[in-house]
């Protein structure tokens, strides 16, 4: 999957210019920026390298600024998710 982040040559501290509701087990279309969380729970993230990690207890209203491909089914718990591309 390639990055359009990169090939528009924006760096990581550049703002989404994308949004994507997140369907659990999905690859997103491109690999996002950041998930923002919409409902409290756990969230388990497929990094840029495909590593998986649980972040538990994230909360509504908050952002969690990594590069990712994917939210995982198993261990999710938080909702109402979306990837900022």
């Amino acid at each position: 999957m390639s990055n359009e982040n990169v090939t528009r040559g924006w760096g990581a501290t550049s703002p989404a210019t994308k949004f994507e509701a997140i369907i659990l087990g999905t690859p997103f279309s491109t690999p996002a920026r950041g998930i923002y969380v919409g409902a409290d729970g756990n969230i388990n993230i497929v990094g840029l390298d495909g590593t998986a990690v649980v972040f538990v207890g994230a909360r509504a209203g908050s952002v969690i600024p990594v590069g990712c491909t994917a939210v995982n089914t198993a261990s999710t718990t938080a909702s109402n998710l979306i990837a900022l591309i």
